[in-house]
């Protein structure tokens, strides 16, 4: 499903015009993006979580000469599957 998808998707369920799922999807990922950058998790009951994961500095190896490079610490986001979205995967 592309971004296109999931606004047209959202108006259709909610009732919106594309114009406001479009604002909506914008300020959702808006808040996501905040609170990671913060270190805060979110969490939707039911649905997932979204986490903010540090990730260490370390060597990597290009795969295409064999070089071995430096990887400098980072952040990265995670997301853990709620309950509610597995059931409805596999019922």
């Amino acid at each position: 499903m592309t971004k296109a998808e999931l606004v047209a998707a959202i108006a259709d369920g909610a009732g919106l015009t594309k114009t406001q799922a479009a604002a909506a999807l914008e300020a959702f990922t808006a808040a996501v993006t905040g609170s990671l950058k913060k270190g805060e998790d979110v969490r939707l009951v039911g649905f997932g979580a979204f986490k903010s994961v540090s990730r260490a500095a370390g060597t990597a190896r290009n795969p295409r000469t064999g070089e071995t490079v430096k990887r400098p610490a980072s952040k990265t986001a995670r997301f853990q599957v709620g309950e509610g979205l597995k059931a409805a995967l596999n019922g």
